[in-house]
């Protein structure tokens, strides 16, 4: 029975799908001048969740298909290319619906008992319209790479916990990352995916030459490669940097690259600049491997030099097993990203149990891990006490221990990673704040705009000692998007490493009760 109370016994199927088509019309074909912006706005996200309730009808009706032999009477053989050809999808198209079927739909055994979903929860909550099918994707491939030896009630707390996050306004885009970071700490040893199996898949193909002389590339990236192109083309491939249709662009050629940029140059090459980020990526990499180029010179990008940063927490460390996390937002494992300092010698920040830096240098082989204490080492000096700056910018040691804490733009839902953030004054330079860390936060371009005294400007608050979140950075919206002005802070690049610790602890304790 649907919302409205109407039945496939009260009326057929055809029934229904007329219906459908005449809202589908009325609202195409309907004046929408009428309503205002937030009226708008409440039609777009009831349609939405109409359109995920329908989505999740596709399994009743592929599981019906299925029972019915449908696809082998069809001469398709099985269901997705049945999918394909019947409805005119693609391929991934066809199949994730087919994988989702598999997970989220309930099934009669030939007994005739009714089997439940195994993924009751995401079922549920997609059959209500509070998560898409893409959230659906992303937690059927999450759980389907969990160990196979952990506790039932981990795989259970897992799924509640991830449709829970979706629930709550987490983005399909982040779930993979947070599936990183649960298979990170449930596979500490990499039993399940190891090191030795990501190198075994590396690879870069390039393509023999079309008839216009272009050649395709594709391939595999292992994490440690990942993260140094990452470092290199945040700032080679931002807008107006490298760009071969511009002689005037920053770094156009060898000699200019590890040059100290002019900011009006470039925020000129920039709003000349009509590449997409694609195209950025090539002329990067074209200007980087010209003969010559020396890369212990490429210059400075937001204050540091150009080179990777990994953040780690001091319990992975001592344990040897875990992730580092990149301040572009990548990860790789603990003992690979600690293999790194035999040659590019990232910058290693050591983090404690809140997230707080406690160690802070260039990577180096560490025969003795950092010990446990309360003092930063990027933002006290030998008293102990936070230690002031006279000057505006933020030190390269402060822009640091910003990226480790926090992990990328402040601004509530905003997934920009550290290497497109600037460090952002909470309290106004020109108003007396410092350049300290508990007056700093990092802020992507865009949103860095957002801050001002305006009516329509927003603000930023450091939450003190009793709040949920001591320590982190909060915006204020102003009244027009929020009457309460309620504090806001971004749990996006932080929500991730609580679940995954969370299920994480609850594995072992699981375990421990078992033996």
């Amino acid at each position: 029975m649907n919302s409205m109370g109407v039945t496939f016994n009260d009326c057929g199927i055809a029934e229904l799908a007329a219906a459908v088509e005449t809202l589908s019309n009325t609202v195409g074909h309907g004046n929408l001048a009428q309503f205002s912006d937030p009226e708008v706005i409440a039609l777009m996200q009831q349609l939405e969740t109409c359109k995920r309730q329908l989505s999740a009808l596709d399994s009743k009706l592929i599981i019906e298909a299925s029972d019915r032999s449908l696809p082998e009477a069809s001469g398709a053989g099985k269901l997705v290319p049945f999918l394909r050809h019947t409805l005119g999808l693609s391929a991934h198209d066809a199949s994730v619906r087919v994988k989702i079927t598999r997970e989220c739909a309930e099934v009669f055994e030939p007994t005739g008992h009714l089997r439940p979903a195994a993924l009751a929860k995401a079922a549920e909550s997609f059959e209500a319209g509070d998560i898409s099918r893409d959230h659906v994707r992303h937690i059927v491939d999450i759980m389907n790479h969990l160990p196979t030896d952990i506790p039932a009630e981990a795989r259970v707390e897992t799924e509640r916990l991830l449709v829970e996050k979706s629930c709550e306004g987490l983005f399909p885009d982040d779930l993979p990352k947070i599936g990183r970071e649960i298979l990170a700490r449930l596979d500490p040893d990499g039993k399940v995916i190891n090191d030795a199996d990501r190198r075994r898949r590396r690879g870069l193909i390039i393509g023999r030459p079309g008839v216009d002389g272009m050649s395709w590339i594709e391939g595999w990236l292992t994490p440690e490669l990942r993260a140094l192109l990452d470092a290199l083309l945040a700032k080679f491939a931002r807008p107006g940097m490298c760009n071969l249709e511009d002689p005037d662009s920053p770094a156009s050629d060898v000699a200019g690259l590890g040059a100290v940029i002019d900011s009006t140059v470039l925020e000129a090459a920039a709003r000349r600049d009509r590449r997409d980020i694609g195209q950025r990526n090539h002329d990067a990499l074209f200007a980087l491997l010209q003969p010559g180029v020396d890369f212990s010179k490429l210059g400075n990008h937001r204050g540091l030099p150009v080179q990777v940063c990994l953040s780690m927490s001091l319990e992975d460390l001592e344990r040897g097993t875990g992730i580092a996390t990149t301040a572009t937002g990548g990860h790789m494992s603990v003992n690979e990203a600690l293999k790194m300092a035999t040659g590019t010698r990232p910058v290693l920040t050591i983090l404690d149990a809140n997230g707080i830096p406690l160690f802070l240098g260039r990577c180096k082989p560490l025969t003795n891990p950092p010990q446990r204490h309360s003092d930063s080492a990027s933002s006290k000096g030998k008293s102990g006490k936070q230690t002031a700056t006279a000057q505006r910018l933020a030190t390269p040691g402060q822009r640091l221990a910003l990226i480790a804490r926090d992990k990328g733009c402040t601004h509530p839902d905003c997934d920009a990673p550290p290497s497109m953030c600037a460090a952002h004054h909470v309290i106004d330079w020109a108003k007396g704040g410092p350049t300290d860390l508990t007056n700093l936060a990092l802020v992507c371009d865009h949103h860095h705009a957002l801050v001002n005294d305006s009516a329509d400007g927003w603000s930023t608050v450091m939450l003190g000692k009793n709040s949920p979140h001591p320590g982190r950075v909060a915006w204020i919206a102003p009244k027009a998007i929020d009457p309460t002005r309620t504090p806001r802070v971004n749990e996006k690049h932080h929500v991730g490493q609580r679940v995954a610790t969370s299920i994480a602890a609850s594995c072992r304790e699981w375990g421990s009760r078992a033996a």
